[in-house]
């Protein structure tokens, strides 16, 4: 239960980041999904995410009011509820754009993957944190098959850019929980020699275009290297001051393709300029190091290893999604946390730093 003295202890400055950079990507959405030939001059994307950011902040407080230990204990329910949802998605999934990825509601959709991030980084908390000591190989095995059936069956979607954002989570759990560096040579290894295998039977076509692109995105720059071209133009433009809110050129005349959700970050280049780039950066920074700082100041292994689950995540989705968005890496549908276009990822994210919220706050409880 929620004990009036723990409102005392939230870490509000935390609270502060995350509000700003929510109203920062509304502003850049509202900005790319206005249309500069209308008089009426703006979609009601904005108007959307304004509604699942605020879905989110319930979820937040719901996940910060009870103990994090209730939503740790009954992580293997949550869990299994999750398995439910993605293969209630396989099989009777709403189908856009050639994926299979969401589950369509009366007034909204929902995409499951986006809760894994959350699901798993509550059961390995549990189970690594049950256990005393080092982990043994078959700890390792153990948490790095309940890692592997979401990532699996989020991959068959296919949404491997979600699916990724889950190895981050099991790595970093297993890795405070103290598994040896030679555990963690013998797993490089693995995913080096499954490479050549997963590229010849895993990944489809268009995912092995963006991966070659990405060296030299000329020898397809209107097809599968488009994105990364425009990308670089799109940061590149900005210069030191921007062109102004609403002024981009790229994200305004639909340049770039899906700039409100995977190239956000791209638009806020080109219309912030770099000012508005260190605002961001600066602002991600202050995150990650709170909750790092929440991680260290938690009163058990479980709320350290629960912080650290939900920050690996959420730390590869930003320095993948703007090294992609400065065409430094190949691009994968994996947005741009509190910025990015997107409802299930929106609620998700602000439901997992509930819980972070959630263990700093209760670190003077019994």
């Amino acid at each position: 239960m929620f004990e009036r003295k723990l409102y005392h202890h939230i870490d509000w400055a935390l609270v502060i980041a995350i509000l700003a950079l929510c109203s920062l990507g509304l502003m850049m959405i509202y900005s790319t999904t206005s249309d500069p030939t209308s008089a009426r001059a703006a979609s009601r994307m904005h108007i959307t995410q304004l509604y699942a950011i605020a879905l989110g902040l319930v979820a937040m407080v719901f996940t910060l009011t009870l103990d994090y230990r209730t939503f740790t204990d009954k992580s293997h329910l949550i869990y299994i509820g999750l398995l439910g949802l993605l293969l209630y998605v396989l099989f009777f999934g709403h189908v856009q754009m050639g994926a299979r990825r969401w589950i369509l509601l009366k007034f909204a959709t929902l995409q499951p993957s986006e809760f894994a991030k959350v699901a798993v980084a509550l059961v390995l908390a549990k189970f690594f944190g049950e256990n005393r000591g080092a982990p043994t190989w078959m700890d390792i095995a153990i948490g790095g098959g309940l890692t592997f059936i979401p990532l699996a069956l989020i991959a068959k979607e296919p949404d491997l850019g979600t699916a990724m954002t889950l190895v981050p989570v099991f790595l970093a759990v297993a890795y405070l929980a103290g598994m040896p560096m030679r555990a963690l040579g013998v797993l490089c290894v693995c995913f080096l020699l499954a490479t050549p295998v997963a590229w010849r039977f895993m990944l489809k076509d268009y995912q092995k275009s963006r991966i070659s692109t990405f060296i030299d995105p000329s020898q397809d720059a209107k097809g599968a290297g488009y994105q990364q071209i425009q990308a670089r133009i799109t940061v590149g433009s900005g210069g030191l001051s921007g062109k102004g809110f609403k002024h981009g050129t790229q994200g305004q005349l639909r340049f770039l393709p899906v700039a409100h959700n995977d190239f956000i970050f791209s638009v806020l280049a080109e219309e912030q300029g770099f000012a508005g780039v260190l605002v961001a950066l600066g602002l991600y920074l202050f995150v990650i190091l709170r909750v790092l700082e929440a991680a260290r100041l938690a009163k058990d292994r479980l709320g350290s290893y629960l912080v650290l689950g939900v920050l690996a995540s959420f730390t590869f989705q930003v320095v993948y999604n703007i090294t992609m968005s400065a065409g430094l890496a190949p691009v994968k549908g994996i947005t741009l946390p509190f910025m990015s276009y997107g409802g299930s990822s929106m609620i998700a994210t602000l439901a997992g730093f509930g819980l972070v919220l959630n263990v700093r706050m209760r670190r003077f409880t019994n």
